[in-house]
């Protein structure tokens, strides 16, 4: 469904009468004054190019405090869309009479997107946009001529990347970080894994004669860390120290039996065994 944004913003209006005891003096709109801002904002606006096209998409690099431009037409409907996951928070635009300004969805979960749908009623018009959400805000300058409208517009994000990589550095030096020191040729990986399927549940288990390594997938680091416990020959558990390293426990000795628990009332257990050489390679069961 979409919704129509009707908000009219009304400045306040002031009457001075000439002669009038303590009156201040109208606000001048010198040219001086005016022309740095005009330089601005001529510097800030981000203009479509037909290489920026992808398909009728005009997709433009965000950065912040930028002015994107937006072309649009009567009878023409340009789409907005946000970023996927990212929640709209409002929309104002300085020229809410002369404009139909609205916004949608599209997708759901993690898909789910938001779409701002504008339309001017005649050609000829300019005004801005502003959009916040709960990442950014965005800045658009929206002009309308007789036939020709951008059938929508949306950004990529330069600065989002940028993070991603450097998370994905991170954990590859967390990984050479367990690994140095390591030779391949002295891994063991006679380990298999059973029991639940909690989101945390390892990929495998090895050693290299000294130390047992668990590595877990990456849903480690966003939920709660489950305790490791050594089950003896009679099936007596005891709790044992180890050490995190980014995706892997470590400890500081061989075992044949572990036993990874998290909860009380629903306790989920994951059982790590090791098995006779080439039985199994690290495989699940």
């Amino acid at each position: 469904m979409t919704r129509t944004l009707t908000t009219t913003l009304l400045a306040p209006c002031f009457i001075l009468l000439a002669g009038s005891a303590g009156a201040s003096p109208p606000i001048r709109n010198a040219s001086h004054e005016v022309a740095p801002v005009a330089i601005a904002n001529r510097a800030a606006t981000i203009e479509p190019t037909a290489q920026g096209f992808i398909n009728a998409v005009q997709v433009y690099p965000f950065t912040d405090g930028a002015i994107y431009r937006a072309i649009t037409a009567p009878e023409r409907v340009t789409d907005i869309a946000l970023q996927q996951g990212e929640t709209l928070v409002a929309v104002a635009s300085g020229d809410t009479v002369r404009w139909v300004i609205g916004d949608t969805t599209s997708g759901s979960g993690t898909e789910k997107q938001t779409h701002i749908l504008v339309k001017p009623f005649s050609a000829g018009l300019s005004t801005n946009l502003v959009i916040t959400t709960d990442r950014r805000s965005y800045h658009i300058a929206l002009t309308s001529g007789m036939t020709t409208a951008m059938a929508a517009l949306s950004w990529t994000y330069p600065h989002d990347a940028l993070i991603a990589l450097k998370r994905a550095a991170a954990a590859s030096q967390e990984t050479a970080a367990v690994a140095a020191g390591i030779e391949v040729e002295q891994l063991h990986f006679n380990y298999a894994v059973s029991g639940d399927q909690p989101a945390w549940r390892p990929l495998r288990a090895f050693d290299d004669g000294r130390q047992t390594f668990i590595e877990f997938p990456a849903t480690l680091a966003v939920g709660e860390a489950p305790p490791i416990f050594l089950v003896d020959r009679k099936g007596e558990a005891q709790l044992v120290n180890y050490r995190v390293k980014g995706r892997f426990y470590v400890v500081d000795r061989i075992f044949d039996v572990a036993e990874l628990r998290l909860g009380t009332k629903h306790q989920q257990i994951v059982r790590i065994s090791r098995v006779a050489e080439g039985s199994h390679e690290g495989r699940g069961s």
